[in-house]
């Protein structure tokens, strides 16, 4: 079985379009083309709306009909849920208020899921390539919910998989950057740097970055290397390439 990268933008919508402009050239240069995903954001943090913003609707449409493949992102990417127990740790510690899907009920999270990929689909004028959650974090409800909603693809920090069966995809870190403070800054540089040592044996890479990455001049230093590498030595796939192999 022939070894895979997986690329993505995370957060896209009219919010950050300046720094997902950035990133697309960066990713489209690096991999020869524009040869990886968008997750959108319906309308981030209840401020940046697509579906007040034709523009953005026909950039993310041209996107998509050069092969880019558009994931559904949430909807809010905001966390307003309050939590208890190893929710409020993943709260706490592995996002920055981001995990909007992480205490949301079933009926809640499935809605939010299905007004979503409704916008996304009638945008780009074709299927949505899969959910996946902000941050990367689902709640009991929110996976519940994935497997009503028909989704093909789901993705978490480990995995991807097929929402209906169960059936997991694809095994293994995915790679990303933190930018929100100088520790994260600097810890995440150094895992980058080791997957660029360690982890070539890895069948399915994934890496992502996010709109926040291009502010900090040394996270896209790391970003260029980790893409470099890893391109070097496999070929920039589709996520939906997953359902063939």
């Amino acid at each position: 079985m022939s070894k895979l990268l997986l690329a993505s933008i995370h957060d896209v919508g009219p919010r950050f379009e300046r720094e997902v402009d950035q990133l697309a050239e960066q990713l489209t240069r690096i991999l020869g083309g524009p040869r990886f995903a968008m997750l959108v954001v319906p309308d981030h943090w209840g401020e940046a709306p697509l579906a007040a913003n034709p523009a953005f609707q026909r950039r993310l449409r041209d996107w998509a009909d050069q092969g880019v493949e558009m994931f559904v992102h949430g909807w809010f990417h905001k966390d307003l849920s309050q939590h208890s127990g190893a929710a409020a740790f993943k709260a706490r510690h592995m996002t920055a208020g981001e995990g909007e899907f992480l205490g949301l009920t079933r009926e809640e999270a499935g809605r939010r899921m299905a007004e979503g990929r409704k916008l996304v689909e009638d945008v780009i004028g074709r299927a949505a390539a899969g959910f996946i959650a902000p941050a990367w974090l689902y709640g009991e409800g929110a996976l519940a919910a994935l497997a009503d909603n028909g989704f093909a693809l789901a993705e978490d920090h480990m995995k991807v998989w097929q929402p209906e069966t169960g059936q997991v995809l694809a095994k293994g870190p995915v790679i990303t950057w933190a930018s929100r403070s100088v520790p994260r800054q600097l810890s995440s540089r150094f895992f980058a740097g080791l997957a660029r040592t360690f982890l070539h044996p890895q069948q399915v890479m994934r890496i992502a970055v996010h709109p926040g990455d291009t502010r900090v001049p040394a996270l896209i230093d790391s970003i260029e290397a980790t893409y470099s590498a890893f391109a070097a030595r496999r070929p920039a796939g589709r996520y939906a390439d997953l359902l063939n192999r």
